[in-house]
């Protein structure tokens, strides 16, 4: 027992000891030294020439070049370095103190001296001549530098400096700001000077390039670089360079990244699923833009020098190989890598399938902005193309083959064909729709990505009113005396008012109202049944009005407390409200509250009343109508509709600096009106010819300038509105045959 304690004694005096010379010096004052050229060569003396490189590991684990053979000339080298001190190296360009970590207050802070040099960021324990090195960090190109930010210092009272290399990285602190910004300008000023890296892969591609026309070479080139063949161990570093820093969003370092997929696309031989691995790396290639060029590289290697080409597991990098050349465009160098690879395959094989598949998606594919859906990728694996659904006004729906690159333009351009309207003169578009709200698709918008929006949509709200579906609607109505009755047109042209009139419209007649939900109900339903599903009010008729005719302005509530009586004039009034003034307020409020109450169950009350008898109205106005078929009830609605002066524009919410109140922005065939919501007539019209610029000013402005006058529109659909005036505007001009005004431009 006593041995053992005198060595417990000698283990905690040696113990303190080390932390005495690790924390109990006097460390000298923080500084940092930035040195010039003129400063690395006074005294006649160059900087040195080192050439420094990363240490490679042998099997055993050990360096690969010990001491004993290194060149005697380099010895001699090192120990001359040794022995210089770090005040009279030239090669330093920035030195001083910084703290490694501050975090944790129960021991005393450590400082230590880091040394910038042209080719690493060394620290020591001390500033003296012979101190030990304790760290090192070599500098090339792919290193990085995060900048000090003010999260930091409010969190820790130093700012930070962080800086990326490729086994380690460090975060220095310290308790200046400009010496936070003078180390990481100086690093990342020797980052800047050093030459690209480049990896074994990316020099080997390039001599394939070069050598692409003589097959010998390159048979060579893939028999001695086993990098370029498939490979059934795993990958430990990239395959291209990438920078070592955190990519953010949830992921480690793309570096690592790069890795994990190499494992994932191994996993691929074995899934009996493959769709959710596919999912994954496609998921990660969109997220990390970097790791595209690498994943395109690491399925080339392993489909090449296949020990078994024809088996179902060698397939599955070609199906995911499909998924990516139809999802992301690899760059320049790596796509002449791939067309290489492609062109190489066995004739008539099923891999000569797929590198065909693959060849004709490239020559198409832009950067998609979702990643595929389940349903895309099992057609892709299997170089098939989707169905896509296409609703049109009524029942009516059209089933399009479409590929992972069809555009909505495209799906337009079909359906005009298949409903024979392509010698319309007015415009159509694609929608998406649910039940509660619509939106036009961009002409350029890729319609694979819709769908896979709709089946993400549809998970997360299973609800049937949720439900996303693509509408064929008329967009743009430029000519509507041209359409014929009997045409499927004419169905279009119903459909768009009925929306408008329901969605949109402030119509000042009631009777109209009523008078067009019947003939709506008419035409989708037919003659009137007691059987026959009848839909809620507010699908017929605009609910704000049934509330408008029950609002009435408020009246002056009655006095609940008598006056109080005037004090004498010269006696000060020592309880202005009166003694019980409180009590009695709080009275005044309950009794408040409960009115109010009171009133809103009497206007709910009201309102089911109210809705209930213009119901009433509708349904008798519907049994008068019977007999009337569906095309003539749709041509009594636009008679109605017609009345009105505004008649085929389309209506956005908007407002202006000139009237107080919300208004309509009537966009049509001729001209651009403002309407007071509620009001029939047009405040103003501005003909086309009138209109000298019109465009976006900002993110929700609408700007249109008409003679001398700017009007500035505040609205939600401004990239609509701008699309929509420049087709008015062209198909005006094409009709009239006139050129456009002078000085007519889109901003």
């Amino acid at each position: 027992m006593p041995v053992q304690g005198f060595c417990w004694f000698l283990c905690c005096r040696q113990g303190f000891n080390l932390l005495g010379r690790d924390y109990g010096e006097k460390e000298e004052e923080e500084s940092f030294e930035l040195r010039n050229k003129e400063d690395l060569t006074r005294n006649g003396r160059g900087p040195l020439e080192v050439t420094l490189s990363q240490p490679t590991r042998t099997a055993n684990g050990t360096n690969g070049h010990s001491l004993s053979e290194v060149p005697d000339e380099m010895k001699s080298l090192i120990i001359e370095k040794s022995k210089m001190g770090l005040e009279e190296d030239p090669e330093l360009l920035v030195k001083g103190w910084l703290f490694r970590e501050v975090r944790g207050s129960w021991i005393k802070q450590r400082c230590y001296w880091f040394v910038l040099s042209q080719d690493s960021l060394d620290y020591y324990s001390s500033s003296e001549r012979g101190a030990r090195r304790l760290g090192t960090l070599v500098l090339t190109n792919l290193c990085s530098v995060i900048w000090p930010d003010k999260q930091t210092f409010k969190e820790t009272g130093y700012w930070s400096i962080t800086v990326y290399g490729r086994k380690h990285c460090y975060r220095l602190y310290t308790k200046h700001f400009n010496e936070a910004v003078h180390w990481a300008c100086a690093v990342q000023k020797v980052i800047d000077t050093k030459a690209p890296v480049e990896t074994p892969t990316q020099l080997l591609i390039r001599d394939i390039e070069e050598n692409k026309f003589n097959p010998e070479v390159v048979d060579n080139m893939y028999q001695h670089n086993p990098i370029l063949k498939h490979t059934q161990s795993p990958l430990y570093a990239p395959l291209l360079p990438f920078p070592y820093n955190h990519s953010g969003k949830g992921y480690a370092t793309v570096r690592e990244e790069a890795v994990k997929l190499f494992n994932c696309l191994q996993q691929l031989e074995c899934a009996r699923d493959p769709v959710p691995l596919i999912q994954g790396v496609l998921q990660t290639c969109l997220d990390l833009r970097p790791l595209r060029d690498e994943v395109y590289c690491q399925l080339v290697k392993q489909t090449s020098c296949t020990p078994q080409p024809h088996t179902a597991a060698h397939l599955r990098y070609w199906q995911l190989l499909t998924c990516m050349s139809c999802t992301f465009q690899p760059g320049p160098a790596v796509l002449k890598y791939l067309r290489f690879h492609l062109k190489s395959q066995f004739p008539e094989s099923e891999m000569d399938n797929y590198a065909s598949f693959i060849g004709e998606a490239l020559e198409k594919t832009r950067c998609r902005e979702c990643v595929p859906s389940w349903e895309e990728i099992q057609v892709l694996m299997g170089r098939q193309e989707m169905l896509c659904t296409v609703h049109y006004p009524g029942p009516g729906s059209c089933q399009l083959h479409i590929s992972s690159h069809t555009t909505a333009n495209e799906v337009v351009r079909r359906m005009l064909e298949k409903l024979g309207l392509k010698e319309s003169r007015n415009t159509f578009s694609l929608f998406e729709q649910n039940a509660h709200w619509e939106r036009a698709v961009g002409g350029s918008t890729i319609i694979a990505d819709i769908l896979t929006r709709f089946e993400n949509l549809s998970a997360k709200e299973p609800d049937s009113d949720s439900q996303w579906r693509l509408c064929f609607k008329l967009y743009c109505l430029l000519d509507a005396d041209a359409i014929s009755v009997d045409s499927i047109e004419y169905l279009f042209l119903f459909e768009q008012v009925t929306n408008l009139t329901e969605r949109e419209r402030d119509w000042p007649c009631e009777e109209d109202l009523q008078t067009l939900a019947a003939l709506r109900l008419q035409s989708v339903i037919g003659d009137f049944s007691t059987h026959s599903p009848c839909p809620p009010l507010d699908e017929l008729f605009p609910g704000h009005m049934v509330e408008a005719r029950l609002l009435m302005p408020p009246c002056a509530p009655p006095a609940l407390l008598p006056a109080t009586q005037p004090p004498v004039q010269g006696c000060p009034q020592r309880f202005p409200g009166g003694l019980l003034g409180g009590t009695l307020w709080n009275h005044t409020a309950t009794a408040a509250h409960k009115q109010k109450v009171e009133q809103d169950l009497r206007l709910r009350s009201r309102l089911k009343e109210e809705a209930a008898a213009i119901m009433s109205t509708i349904v008798e106005c519907w049994k008068g109508l019977a007999g009337y078929s569906r095309r003539d009830s749709m041509t009594a609605y636009l008679t109605i509709a017609r009345q009105w002066s505004g008649f085929g524009c389309t209506l956005y919410e908007s407002s202006t600096g000139s009237f107080s109140q919300k208004l309509w922005l009537g966009v049509a065939a001729t001209c651009v009106s403002l309407y007071r919501q509620g009001e029939a007539e047009a405040l103003e019209s501005f003909p086309y010819g009138q209109i000298c610029s019109y465009g976006v000013s900002d993110s929700n402005t609408f700007k249109i300038t008409a003679g001398d006058r700017d009007l500035l529109f505040e609205t939600t659909k401004v990239g609509e509105q701008n699309l929509w005036v420049e087709l008015s505007l062209r198909r005006s001009l094409i009709d009239s045959s006139c050129s456009p005004p002078s000085g007519c431009t889109q901003q």
